[in-house]
Formats: C-alpha cells, sequence, structure tokens
C-alpha cells in the first residue's frame, strides 16, 4: 500500500456487475482479480452482499488481505432479487431497507466504482452513477467500466442519445486489473488538481 494512501480522495471502490455469475464464468474470474489487485493497493472493496460479482469481489478482497463491506437488505416482497448470499465473506454488514436505499448506500460509500458487465440492476446502477458523475463534475466519482464491450455501448449512446461532452470524461473503460489501477490513479490526480485549482479561486477571491 502506498504510504500516503490516507491522503487519496480515492479510498473505497464500489463494485457493480452479475449477480448470477457462477464462479466458473469468466466474469466472476474478472470480479475477484480485480478486487484482488485493487484491495492491494489499499481500496476497500464494497459490494451488494449477494452472489454472483458480489461475492467475487469480497473474495478477492480478502485474498489481498483487505476489507470488504457488504450493504445489504432483505427482500419480503420481491422475487426475483437475489438477496443476501450467505457465502459472500464480507467483514462489515450496512443493512438496508429497501433495494433503492442499497443502491444509493453504495453509490454513496464509494469514492469511485467499478462497473461490470450485468443486467438490468447493474445498467440502473451505471445509470445513477453516471448522471451523478455529470452533476457534480469537477468534484464527480468517477467510473473505471471494465471490458471492451463498454465501448459499444457507449458509441450507441452518444449516437442516438444527447450526451454532453463532459458526460465522456467521468469514465475509462479498460480491460485488466492493471489498467483499473492506473485509471483510479489518473482520475486521483484530476481530482486534485480540480480541488487545489477551486480552493485557488476561492483564496483569491477573499
Amino acid at each position: 500500500m502506498d504510504k500516503d494512501f490516507s491522503k487519496r480522495k480515492i479510498k473505497q471502490v464500489a463494485y457493480f456487475g452479475f449477480a448470477d455469475a457462477a464462479p466458473n464464468d469468466p466474469l466472476y474470474k474478472e470480479a475477484f482479480e480485480v478486487s484482488k489487485h485493487l484491495t492491494a493497493k489499499g481500496f476497500v472493496a464494497i459490494n451488494g452482499g449477494g452472489p454472483g460479482t458480489m461475492r467475487a469481489v469480497s473474495e478477492g478482497a480478502k485474498a489481498a488481505g483487505g476489507t470488504a463491506i457488504g450493504v445489504t437488505f432483505y427482500p419480503k416482497d420481491i422475487t426475483n432479487f437475489e438477496g443476501r448470499d450467505t457465502n459472500n465473506p464480507f467483514d462489515i454488514e450496512i443493512k438496508t431497507k429497501n433495494y433503492l436505499e442499497r443502491t444509493l448506500k453504495l453509490l454513496d460509500l464509494g469514492d469511485a466504482y467499478v462497473v461490470f458487465r450485468g443486467g438490468t440492476g447493474t445498467i440502473s446502477e451505471f445509470g445513477m452513477s453516471w448522471g451523478l458523475a455529470r452533476l457534480y463534475f469537477g468534484h464527480h466519482k468517477p467510473l473505471v467500466l471494465y471490458g471492451e464491450f463498454w465501448n459499444n455501448i457507449i458509441d450507441t449512446f452518444v449516437k442516438n442519445m444527447r450526451i454532453r461532452p463532459e458526460e465522456l470524461k467521468v469514465f475509462k473503460v479498460v480491460n485488466s486489473p492493471e489498467e483499473a489501477y492506473r485509471a483510479l490513479n489518473m482520475f486521483e490526480g484530476i481530482l486534485k488538481e480540480k480541488n487545489n485549482a477551486h480552493k485557488e479561486e476561492k483564496a483569491f477571491q477573499t
């Protein structure tokens, strides 16, 4: 771990991905390796406490000797939600009341987000995190989009939706754990530069 890690703006990473990924799925292995690599660098791993990539993220964090946080809720009236996975070995559990509160808590706790391939839940989490990054652009929480396929998705959005220029600056598409780490370091530098410029501007005004 970097000795100056405590001074970083990005310390906790929230991960989003497919809940139905089995341990022999390449996607599961990707989530494990990315979490293991980033946790070894000092980042706290945050996930939804369920199965699939969520469980893989916790296992990767534990393999690196780091901390995993699970944000859970226990549904009573939802038939198509995976819920808490008792095999997900997170260290700290944060219980929420419903799916929306769970999503908001994940977005709140993460200083940055890693988004893997997933289903409608992942699409929802990606959309909210992307929208928030645009709203708070300049001191936003960046996204790391894992997998080359994301380029096709973004291209489709650009061709068919009304995407603002700054919305394309808040994420980075990566294809390896090492690239994910470099992306977080890149965003760390940008956020610090923006923060320092903001401080200098305020100081000049006073």
